[in-house]
Parts: C-alpha cells; sequence; structure tokens
C-alpha cells in the first residue's frame, strides 16, 4: 500500500496510477515514468502509430530519457527511423547542434544537443517530435529550435499525454490529459 496519492490513468485498456508529486507550494502534477514498464508503452506505441497513420513524416525526434522507450516502440510499429536529442555533450558527438530549454521537473535549465552524426539524416526531413508529457512545452521548443537549426520540418507533436492547460495543447497528437492538481 502506497502512502503517496495517485492519479489513476487509463491507456489502451491499462491502467496505471501515477504518483502526484509536488514541483512547487501547492502545484502537484502526475508523474509518469514509462521507464522498465514495457507493457504500457508498446500499447502507447502502438496506440500513437494509429494517430500517426495520415502524417507524412521520415522520422521521430525524442528528447532523453524518459521517452526514449517510447521512440523504440514507436520506431518499430512503424518502421520509421528515430532520434534521441541528448541532454549532455559527449566528444564522440562532434560539432553537435544545441538549444537550451527549462525544465518543469527540476526547474533547471537543460541543454538539447542533436549528434553531428544526426545532422546529415536530419536534413531536409519532416519529423514527428515525440515526448512522453508536453505539460509547459519548454522540452517542445527547444526540439523545434534543433530540428529549425538542422533544416528539418515538423510534421507534428505526439506525446502519451498533455498537461494542464489543455486549450494549449489542441494541435499535439495525444492519447490523454493530465490535469494539473493545486491546493
Amino acid at each position: 500500500m502506497s502512502k503517496h496519492e495517485t492519479y489513476t490513468v487509463e491507456i489502451a485498456g491499462l491502467k496505471r496510477d501515477l504518483r502526484l508529486f509536488e514541483i512547487k507550494p501547492g502545484l502537484r502534477i502526475a508523474i509518469l515514468n514509462i521507464l522498465g514498464d514495457t507493457e504500457f508503452v508498446q500499447a502507447c506505441a502502438k496506440e500513437l502509430a494509429k494517430k500517426l497513420k495520415d502524417v507524412d513524416y521520415d522520422v521521430l525526434v525524442t528528447a532523453e530519457a524518459k521517452s526514449i522507450p517510447l521512440a523504440h516502440a514507436l520506431s518499430a510499429e512503424t518502421n520509421k527511423p528515430y532520434v534521441v536529442l541528448r541532454k549532455s555533450y559527449k566528444l564522440y558527438m562532434g560539432e553537435a547542434l544545441k538549444a537550451e530549454t527549462l525544465s518543469i521537473t527540476t526547474g533547471q535549465p537543460q541543454t538539447l544537443i542533436l549528434d553531428e552524426k544526426d545532422i546529415e539524416m536530419m536534413r531536409g526531413k519532416k519529423a514527428v517530435i515525440l515526448d512522453d508529457v508536453i505539460s509547459t512545452g519548454s522540452t517542445l521548443q527547444g526540439m523545434r529550435m534543433i530540428l529549425d537549426k538542422a533544416g528539418s520540418s515538423i510534421a507534428a507533436e505526439a506525446a502519451i499525454f498533455t498537461e494542464g492547460d489543455r486549450a494549449q495543447w489542441m494541435h499535439i497528437i495525444a492519447l490523454g490529459h493530465l490535469p494539473l492538481f493545486t491546493d
């Protein structure tokens, strides 16, 4: 029995209890952590593949780290490659492209980096930006900036959940919406 308050969601017939986490006084969010939840990731990938079937795109793009298994599973479902924008630079990444965003969960700036090896592959491509949860849009903005620098266009933006102001995310292809919890 968990001593933490949770919020129950259902996607593709699967229920999950998401722990509520206070990100600042009086404001909590439901935390989705898909890492290790293969059943849920596969189900979400199948549902997102259905929603993306009429979108013309070449590649999936996601940010490190929690949405990587989703990108991998969706890539397998759709036969489209995926690219991961890293959060820290490694020497082997060469002349990488960078953009800075602000993380809602840490409240800290974070850098998104496109490895040099992926820049040429992205040039002129139509991308679907993919994330697990879209809340403030800061990660989306960072991904958009990187794709613009790489000469890619955005075909669609997709997530398992949007969060917060639902009207702000009407253009997002999502499987559900999470409310914000205020005291």
